[in-house]
């Protein structure tokens, strides 16, 4: 699995793991297991999931015993029925008793990700529209819940600050209007300029001004619909704003490029994957 070049896996495992061991380590199963137990584990999920982070989770086990056997049986972008075995480990019983919160954490949320960002896909099939995810990531995770929504099927809008400029309110309340803000991106040798309007007297003075997509936001379908014919195709064009799996079916039928949604990483809920143990 490549999350994105940008992805650090073994600093993330390392972090994760830090995190939940503390200074003390597992004293519960250094308490409890003998050393020398040793442990089979069945990872299963237990809703219908999108699969999604399999080879993440597999990394904290293969950090705590590098010996381990672990078998990963589906592949991420998987659909997956309740009763789905994802994964099987053997190996030390302490080992994977550690490291289980932190594989399960990764591999539930991304899967969660994953799961929901399919559904949103799956409504606008056949509309010619393209889902995006959006920077409401959890700090820290960007990479990875952009890697999740790319598994259920939509596009990874910005990554970040830095790889295209995206034009706001704020931004033009600065400039003094929606053409200078521009002016000054393009001026500044940006080649990307996504402009954000909310009102469709904004559209031709940000196209005048050399924009290169127009975020229509929190606009009403019918006014979408007007907006995208007013635009006519002389820039991509992506609806954002008040998107829900209610609502983006009509928002997609507008005709617009592409629609953001900030759910796909801010609301997913986790999917319910368990580990089963059993001493070997």
């Amino acid at each position: 699995m490549t999350a994105s070049p940008g992805f650090d896996q073994d600093a993330f495992v390392t972090a994760t793991l830090a995190e939940d061991l503390g200074n003390a380590g597992d004293i519960t199963s250094a308490a409890v297991i003998p050393a020398d137990a040793r442990f089979v584990a069945a990872m299963n999920t237990r809703d219908a999931i999108t699969v999604a982070g399999l080879a993440v989770a597999a990394a904290f086990f293969r950090r705590l015993d590098p010996a381990a056997a672990i078998d990963i049986l589906v592949s991420d972008g998987t659909r997956a029925a309740p009763g789905t075995r994802l994964m099987t480990i053997e190996g030390s019983a302490r080992a994977l008793l550690t490291a289980e919160r932190s594989a399960l954490n990764t591999v539930q949320h991304l899967s969660g990700i994953a799961t929901l960002t399919a559904h949103y896909v799956a409504r606008i099939a056949g509309t010619g529209a393209v889902l995006l995810d959006t920077r409401k990531t959890l700090p820290g995770l960007r990479h990875l819940e952009k890697y999740a929504t790319r598994t259920g099927g939509a596009q990874n809008h910005r990554m970040g600050l830095w790889d295209a400029a995206m034009i706001k309110d704020n931004h033009v309340a600065v400039a003094g209007s929606v053409g200078e803000a521009v002016r000054r991106a393009l001026a500044a040798g940006i080649a990307e300029v996504i402009v954000e309007v909310d009102r469709v007297d904004q559209i031709e003075p940000a196209l005048a001004a050399g924009a290169t997509r127009l975020l229509l936001d929190n606009m009403l379908p019918a006014v979408l619909r007007g907006a995208v014919t007013l635009v006519g195709g002389r820039v991509p064009t992506e609806a954002s704003g008040g998107v829900n799996l209610d609502t983006i079916r009509a928002i997609a039928e507008t005709g617009v490029d592409f629609i953001s949604v900030g759910r796909l990483t801010q609301s997913a809920p986790a999917a319910d994957i368990g580990l089963d143990f059993a001493l070997i």
